[in-house]
């Protein structure tokens, strides 16, 4: 698991009644000229308002490391006070992790069954779909193996690398190689997406299925192939505030905040900014 340290910001009564009631978190227009008058361009950050200072904790998938970075910043300089540590991995993990009880105040999955035990487990409720996604086929730069297609990842001859299927990005992969009717021959199954990500720019392996905002994350030290049919299997990311016995008022109305935040318009434009589909 991944840790990302951040200094959060703090929200407050308007924003949590607007959560509260159902509606969007309105974020501060951004455009450089500072005015956030009735015909203001698009916000691209929260609204300050007035929270306690707390401590969030949030469990998020890994290929939404990039992102979350970016929202937590963003939060975190609309609200100082609150402070935002972000953890990432496997999102299979992450949610067995939090009903063991480990501490988090926020989790985002990349994919809905996850996040179903959290809720099953009580420890959470009403979790709002955020974002999309879809799978690509990757390679390293200049890609070595001459990888075509999908059906390339079923040469034995090359080295391949897949996320388990106890993790979305697997669950994700099997469910497109069946549809195609591939076999694949992995060369290794890794526990989530950016494990499998680091394993192609390294040149490590021939070929992998990751997420498409992974693609775009990595630069040049990868090249992706578009697969048409991965239109067709696409992943649901979740999130929503955890409750716990060790989860304080302040940090529950932070959390409440920034779940806010996400799913709202400032978030959908920095999930856009890194790939992310629109639920």
């Amino acid at each position: 698991m991944t840790r990302s340290r951040r200094t959060t910001s703090t929200l407050g009564t308007a924003v949590l009644l607007a959560f509260a009631l159902g509606g969007s978190l309105t974020a501060c227009a951004s455009s450089g000229t500072g005015d956030d008058g009735q015909n203001a361009p698009a916000a691209t950050g929260p609204t300050t308002q007035n929270l306690d200072a707390a401590e969030v904790t949030v469990l998020a998938a890994a290929s939404l490391t990039e992102a979350f970075d970016d929202l937590a910043t963003q939060f975190e300089a609309a609200n100082p006070g609150v402070e935002i540590t972000v953890s990432y991995g496997g999102s299979g993990a992450l949610a067995t992790q939090i009903i063991e009880g480990a501490p988090a105040d926020v989790f985002a999955s990349a994919a809905e069954p996850p996040m179903q035990q959290v809720v099953d487990a009580g420890l959470a409720t009403d979790p709002q779909v955020f974002a999309t996604n879809t799978l690509e086929l990757v390679v390293p730069a200049g890609n070595p193996a001459g990888v075509t297609g999908l059906a390339d990842l079923s040469n034995a001859d090359l080295r391949i690398a897949l996320c388990d299927e106890s993790v979305p990005c697997g669950a994700a992969s099997a469910k497109l190689l069946a549809n195609e009717g591939i076999t694949a021959a992995p060369d290794t199954l890794e526990s989530d997406v950016k494990a499998v990500l680091t394993k192609v720019s390294l040149g490590e392996v021939d070929a992998a299925l990751v997420y498409r905002t992974d693609v775009l994350s990595a630069g040049d030290d990868i090249e992706g192939i578009e697969v048409p049919a991965a239109a067709d299997v696409v992943n649901r990311y979740p999130i929503a505030a955890i409750s716990g016995d060790a989860t304080g008022a302040a940090e529950a109305q932070a959390a409440a905040a920034f779940v806010a935040f996400v799913a709202g318009d400032a978030g959908r434009a920095t999930l856009d900014e890194h790939g992310f589909g629109a639920p």
